[in-house]
């Protein structure tokens, strides 16, 4: 009977010390605060909120040691310095696209997309199977910063236009807003592209500053009221396939966090890529539909119009690759993925999204 009641209390006990010993292990880390800024304006609750949302996570995980507050572009560092900020430490962080700084490398863009690149789920299997996040992490080590995935759009609308793109000859002088290797590809083709931060773009739009500009999806581009000042809004944004979002570290910062902090922020993060692409999954068809109702004319890029710019994407990486190795060994390896992908989900992803689609029309 003894040996009973001394076995149960030593149980309660060895229970109640795990119980315990969750705060005392919160306790013991070590508080710390972290800056973030955002390439997004708050309006955006579902790029900028994926921010938010991790970081919220974060502090949650952590018992409020680890917060990262997040500021929108341009309220600590105007959206194109966030780079130049995390590198030198004046921030720890910022959630961003990273091919918003091809201005320094075109080899920065593989961390976002590609014009003509992989969707979502292709992203995600070669940057985690692929070895896409090695590679690209790799390359970035000796710049002082690391990137993790945190958000993704899909496959982007390809952008609102005052007057019509029918040919390719429509292309040329147009003034469009847009980032990244799209915006290359687009001068190859002779438009004029504009690099401009999300919440300074319905105002140079209006202005006519810019005769175009690509954002994102109905959700955000309704948000924004890119529909009040131009009324064609194309698809799709071949140059978009699945844009991919992410935080952007500074390595001595990352170093310096436990063991526990980087797993914590590493789950949160992916979290958040899943969340972000759910979110626009269920709210860019109602908005499409709004849009639609209020006047917005939907048109697709015509077939010549896509495969002339397929053509010149082609050239383009030729000839990025020839003078820049570590674009040329990264692409070869998104490309190679890429190829493989699109074979496999062609005998059933397409198949069944076609027949489906066909189905519901119905």
């Amino acid at each position: 009977m003894a040996r009973r009641s001394f076995l149960k209390n030593a149980a309660i006990g060895a229970g109640a010390g795990t119980i315990l010993a969750a705060p005392a292990i919160v306790k013991a880390q070590p508080t710390i605060r972290w800056r973030c800024s955002s390439g997004f304006p708050k309006a955006l609750d579902t790029i900028f909120g994926a921010a938010e949302d991790c970081a919220k996570r974060v502090s949650e995980a952590t018992g409020g040691k680890f917060q990262i507050t997040v500021a929108a572009a341009g309220e600590i560092v105007p959206m194109p310095q966030a780079a130049d900020a995390v590198a030198a430490g004046t921030v720890e962080c910022s959630h961003t696209a990273a091919f918003y700084y091809v201005g320094k490398d075109p080899t920065w863009a593989l961390g976002t997309c590609v014009p003509f690149g992989m969707n979502f789920r292709q992203m995600n299997a070669w940057w985690k199977e692929g070895g896409g996040e090695k590679l690209f992490n790799d390359w970035l080590a000796p710049q002082g910063m690391r990137y993790l995935l945190g958000g993704n759009t899909g496959a982007q609308m390809g952008g609102w236009f005052r007057k019509e793109i029918t040919s390719l000859e429509d292309v040329k002088g147009l003034k469009m807003r847009i980032p990244g290797l799209g915006g290359r590809l687009w001068a190859a083709m002779g438009a004029v592209p504009q690099q401009i931060p999300g919440g300074e773009i319905y105002a140079a739009l209006e202005k006519g500053t810019i005769d175009a500009t690509e954002w994102v999806g109905p959700y955000d581009d309704e948000k924004l009221g890119f529909n009040k000042v131009a009324k064609f809004y194309y698809y799709p944004g071949f140059w978009e396939g699945g844009a991919s979002l992410g935080w952007l570290i500074n390595s001595k910062a990352w170093d310096a966090l436990p063991a526990e902090y980087k797993q914590i922020l590493t789950a949160a993060s992916h979290e958040s890529n899943n969340a972000m692409m759910a979110r626009y999954d269920a709210r860019n068809a109602p908005a499409l539909r709004r849009l639609i109702a209020g006047g917005t004319q939907i048109k697709p890029f015509s077939r010549p119009v896509m495969e002339g710019f397929y053509k010149a994407a082609q050239d383009m990486y030729r000839e990025i690759g020839s003078g820049n190795a570590n674009f040329k060994r990264m692409h070869d390896s998104y490309a190679a993925f890429q190829r493989e992908s699109v074979s496999w989900m062609r005998v059933t992803e397409n198949t069944f999204d076609d027949f489906m689609a066909a189905m519901l029309r119905t």
